[in-house]
């Protein structure tokens, strides 16, 4: 009872940190449809200021990736604001993401460290083959998320580019990780492999 208990308590915990990094984006979407995008803009940092002290209480840590991304939105997002040119917020999914590429990458490439261990080896248990093949594939999958983002931007108007956020990247992003399952599966360190059950 107790570990059935305990599920229930990570799933709702998990659903919460998932309305937690989508709600400023919805937000964002919404504003922006009734006031434009400087409004939205302006709703976006301010939700993203809420949101990551709301997930450090939620998770007893500071989440690393939401905390980078919260800290170019409040960057670039301020720009876009104080110079009245929403290039300034386009240009922030890129460089978020290509940072994130970089610095995986550049973990395997020059220290043959697979950087997503120390960030999320307390939620899976993977051997160092597992670590490396997880890391290398969002280290693609960021670069991927960038190259969609420069098209999105440059290519359609803000409302289809705002919209591509929502119904586009994200739905991606979930997708690539549902994805990844038979992966940890496949090198999960130990007989306790949650992704086993059933199977």
């Amino acid at each position: 009872m107790s570990n059935e208990r305990a599920g229930e308590e990570n799933g709702a915990r998990k659903l919460y940190a998932t309305a937690l990094e989508l709600g400023p984006l919805i937000l964002f979407f919404v504003a922006n449809s009734r006031w434009g995008i400087y409004w939205g803009t302006g709703v976006f940092i301010v939700a993203t200021a809420i949101a990551l002290p709301c997930y450090r209480m939620l998770e007893k840590r500071w989440p690393i990736m939401p905390l980078v991304g919260g800290f170019f939105v409040l960057v670039f997002g301020g720009l876009t604001i104080w110079l009245q040119d929403d290039t300034f917020i386009k240009l922030k999914p890129t460089i978020v993401n290509c940072l994130f590429g970089v610095i995986l990458g550049g973990g395997l490439l020059l220290f043959k460290k697979p950087l997503l261990k120390p960030l999320f080896g307390a939620a899976f248990k993977l051997t160092n083959e597992g670590w490396y093949q997880l890391t290398l594939r969002w280290t693609v999958f960021f670069f991927v998320l960038a190259a969609v983002n420069e098209v999105m931007w440059r290519n359609f108007p803000t409302e289809t580019w705002i919209a591509s956020k929502m119904f586009l990247s994200f739905p991606l992003t979930l997708a690539f990780a549902f994805f990844q399952i038979p992966l940890l599966k496949r090198y999960w360190d130990g007989d306790d492999n949650p992704f086993a059950r059933g199977s």
